[in-house]
């Protein structure tokens, strides 16, 4: 008997160490190739002759694939496991990753993108879910860490496709196609540790729940809502930031990019750091913390003009616990129903959030006709303002939420 629960014990430790593993390894990986575009998509440009609207149509096409994984991957998880998702996702990461450095066209290129962002989003998907049944305890700490290692990635990701065309693959116009050849093939990494490691079957109960059950819990919308806020917010800034610097504060490129460095080191930085205190201060009482925070910084580094910019930097700070924190929250809230919520949370969020990231480039085109007509040169910077402070309402309604949120499952006994 003592030899069996020592067997037990070993055999649970090995398997938590190998998912650890395979988590923090697949997070990395989703940061380094899902940032590479950066660097990539001037040369396919250039290399295909291509206009920004054909631009548009790749990140629309990529936008798809990711929301397609949304809507079945709970239903394969159920099927064939959340970890065989997980290894199909980084498989075919992989493979997109060669497609696309082999494609002779702009349609199989258009195909390949599809492909890889459907995979994204599967991993995205399965991965959160494995993360939220392995960290059960210090859940606040190892999901910001987790998330640290997506931070990382971002960081890695341009250092490593420089690298990669200094070495001078190919000619200066095709060495993208090696870019992603390389570090889309880190996908399968990660599939080791996950060969290693075990997942517990779901329950009945669990594949009883259907979507529209967990439609009509409104703490589920309550979640969405600080979630798609504070991911508004998140990817504005990263999207936005230079641009806002350039055009609306009249900044050098240089001087605009380190900018956006800094406010990526915040935003790493923070979620190194601030796990264990989330923990101890309770998951929504943290959220509260975090998106006021962000919607101050913010708003007042627009209104206070250039001297505002370093506090727009220091937002990263209160928006980079949010995801992480939101997915500790859904993880104790949903523990019986985790693959549908996060399903489901998921592809909520991604709907809305393509035709919010076109409602902000509306935003500013429209209030630069508006204050270029009475202001002249001025109404650029007006206008930039104007689309930079939806980030900062934007995290206002993420805290409004979260309010809510605690509000609802104080009253009810279950405020994590």
């Amino acid at each position: 008997m003592e030899h069996n629960t020592l067997n037990d014990t070993l055999n649970h430790k090995r398997n938590f160490i190998s998912l650890t593993i395979a988590v923090f390894a697949s997070f990395l990986v989703l940061g380094i190739a899902d940032n590479i575009r950066g660097t990539a998509i001037p040369r396919i440009q250039a290399e295909f002759a291509l206009t920004e609207l054909h631009l548009g149509l790749l990140l629309a096409v990529s936008s798809v694939g990711y929301l397609t994984a949304c809507t079945f991957t709970a239903t394969l998880s159920g099927k064939i496991g959340i970890r065989a998702c997980s290894i199909l996702s980084l498989i075919l990461i992989a493979a997109g990753g060669t497609l696309i450095s082999l494609s002779p066209n702009f349609p199989t290129i258009l195909m390949s993108f599809f492909l890889v962002n459907l995979a994204f989003g599967g991993l995205d998907i399965a991965i959160g879910v494995i993360a939220a049944k392995l960290f059960t305890k210090n859940t606040g700490t190892m999901m910001n860490l987790a998330h640290f290692a997506f931070g990382a990635g971002a960081i890695l990701s341009p250092i490593i496709s420089i690298t990669i065309i200094s070495a001078r693959f190919g000619t200066e116009l095709t060495s993208w196609r090696y870019v992603y050849l390389i570090a889309l093939s880190l996908a399968l990494i990660p599939i080791i540790p996950l060969l290693i490691g075990r997942m517990k079957k779901s329950s009945e109960d669990k594949k009883k729940t259907g979507y529209g059950a967990m439609l009509r819990k409104p703490s589920i919308w309550l979640v969405v809502g600080v979630m798609l806020f504070g991911t508004l917010g998140e990817a504005g800034i990263a999207s936005w930031f230079v641009a806002f610097l350039e055009s609306g504060r009249g900044y050098t490129n240089e001087s605009a990019a380190l900018h956006l460095t800094l406010y990526f080191v915040s935003f790493t930085a923070a979620r190194l750091i601030l796990g264990p205190l989330i923990d101890r201060f309770g998951f929504i009482n943290s959220l509260i913390v975090s998106t006021a925070f962000a919607a101050i910084m913010i708003t007042t580094g627009v209104l206070l003009g250039a001297q505002g910019s370093p506090l727009i930097v220091l937002a990263g700070i209160g928006i980079a616990p949010i995801f992480p924190t939101v997915m500790a929250v859904v993880a104790k809230l949903y523990s019986d129903t985790i693959e549908l919520a996060i399903t489901t949370m998921m592809t909520i969020i991604g709907v809305i959030m393509i035709p919010a990231n076109f409602l902000v480039g509306g935003i500013i085109n429209q209030a630069r006709v508006i204050f270029t007509s009475s202001h002249g040169e001025a109404g650029v910077h007006m206008a930039f303002s104007a689309g930079f402070l939806v980030f900062g309402f934007s995290c206002f309604l993420s805290f409004v939420f979260t309010l809510i949120l605690r509000a609802r499952q104080k009253k009810a006994g279950k405020l994590v």
